[in-house]
């Protein structure tokens, strides 16, 4: 599970690293400042949650499902949340309507919310040593 935790995380920090200078270069000729300013929202929330993913790669909150629980809800959570404000600022530029993508960042934000919510839950009750 650890090496699931720390390539998920890897490879949602590299995308992060080129998104963010694409954004800090590339479209800030192309953009508004409030594109811009969504878009570094994504790359932002993008950057702490892959940084999440290597910092519980190295806890143990307990079961096998737990730590599923905490890597799925990460991984759905950026897709959702990220990405739709990728897509959504960016389909512009590539002439697609993709305007649905709206209403899931905030399922994205939520799952990200609950994440951390069920990772407190599991702190709370863990009684392991390992954190």
């Amino acid at each position: 599970m650890e090496r699931k935790f720390i390539l998920a995380g890897s490879i949602f920090m590299i995308i992060a690293v080129v998104f963010g200078a694409l954004g800090a270069h590339a479209l800030k000729e192309i953009l508004n400042s409030e594109q811009l300013g969504s878009f570094e929202t994504g790359v932002r929330y993008q950057v702490y949650h892959a940084l999440a993913l290597l910092i519980f790669s190295q806890v143990n909150l307990g079961s096998l499902r737990t730590q599923k629980l905490i890597l799925y809800g990460f991984v759905a959570g950026i897709l959702l949340f990220s990405f739709s404000i990728y897509g959504l600022v960016l389909s512009p530029l590539v002439n697609l309507d993709i305007k649905f993508l709206g209403p899931v960042t905030p399922i994205g934000g939520l799952l990200l919310i609950i994440t951390w919510g069920f990772i407190i839950f599991k702190s709370i009750k863990h009684k392991g040593r390992n954190y």
